[in-house]
């Protein structure tokens, strides 16, 4: 059934849409984990979180987290995936190959090494490339969100996968622009708080060493929302990293689908390979076909 809102609703419409619009590379790979794989794990060193200790200055503050961040200029990641929507479950080895600023490659294999699915997201677009059915989609981001303002963009994502704070629409944080961050160091961890210009809310978590524990979006009417958790951190080429990621789409409190990622090897600055071409006999489809045929909607 199909609804207009009225006047008192147009915030959470925008959320719906905005919300509608940052799923999608999620869904993408529900429908190729259908399959259960065994991964290997890799023992690392394990780093902790620090409760908040005596509260810092502000441009102090985000001087020392920009310094804390996860620094790389290429990344090559392989994890465990479970994917839950409501009525299916789903697992699959993911690769993950990443050049910081340019692009990064989802690559699906379930069993045996054997890429069956492929997600590319690059500064401007985005492409799907489904080998079990011989077909893709490519669109380019202002396509997907047509005449809605999303500020949100390819650096912002890049950001969630690297467990960095962001500012929605910019490619990097600059300390001139400290001050359109609220923080508040009040008890165990620092709250740091910032809207867009579709007045959605993004709150960022952080313990007493700055590492970044969450990142939460909702809109203005708090019915929609994307928490995105950082767990299980270890030392990675020297640096604290969240071996574990557990992203979950919210309505009105209540899960709407969710992506937990379990991280058993990180390596930066090695090459990587993001070659990405499409066969000439796969058919091109839409976001719509395949989100269709995921969810059965």
């Amino acid at each position: 059934m199909q609804y207009e809102p009225d006047s008192t609703q147009q915030a959470a419409g925008s959320g719906i849409r905005y919300f509608s619009i940052l799923r999608v590379p999620f869904c993408f790979l529900l429908s190729a984990f259908c399959f259960l794989f065994l991964f290997s794990c890799k023992t690392q060193e394990k780093v902790g979180t620090v409760e908040i200790g005596n509260a810092k200055a502000h441009n102090e503050f985000f001087d020392s987290m920009q310094k804390q961040a996860f620094q790389f200029n290429t990344l090559s990641a392989r994890a465990n995936v479970e994917l839950n929507i409501p009525g299916r479950e789903m697992s699959s080895r993911v690769d993950v190959r990443m050049v910081r600023d340019s692009a990064f490659l989802l690559s699906v294999q379930p069993f045996l090494g054997i890429e069956v699915f492929r997600v590319e997201f690059n500064t401007d677009s985005v492409k799907v490339i489904d080998r079990m059915n011989k077909r893709y989609v490519a669109e380019s981001y202002e396509g997907l969100k047509g005449e809605t303002p999303v500020t949100f963009n390819f650096y912002n994502l890049q950001a969630m996968f690297t467990n960095r704070i962001f500012i929605p629409g910019e490619r990097a944080i600059e300390k001139r622009q400290y001050n359109r961050f609220k923080l508040k160091q009040d008890g165990a961890t620092a709250e740091i708080r910032i809207k867009d210009a579709m007045d959605l809310l993004y709150t960022f978590m952080a313990d007493g060493e700055e590492k970044l524990l969450s990142t939460y979006v909702t809109d203005r009417s708090e019915k929609y929302a994307l928490q995105w958790l950082y767990r299980d951190f270890r030392l990675t080429g020297g640096q604290p990293f969240p071996m574990m990621m557990d992203v979950n789409l919210q309505k009105e409190g209540v899960s709407a689908g969710g992506i937990k990622m379990n991280f058993s090897k990180i390596e930066t600055d090695v090459p990587v390979n993001m070659e990405n071409s499409i066969p000439v006999k796969y058919k091109r489809i839409t976001f719509a076909q395949i989100i269709k045929g995921i969810t059965g909607k």
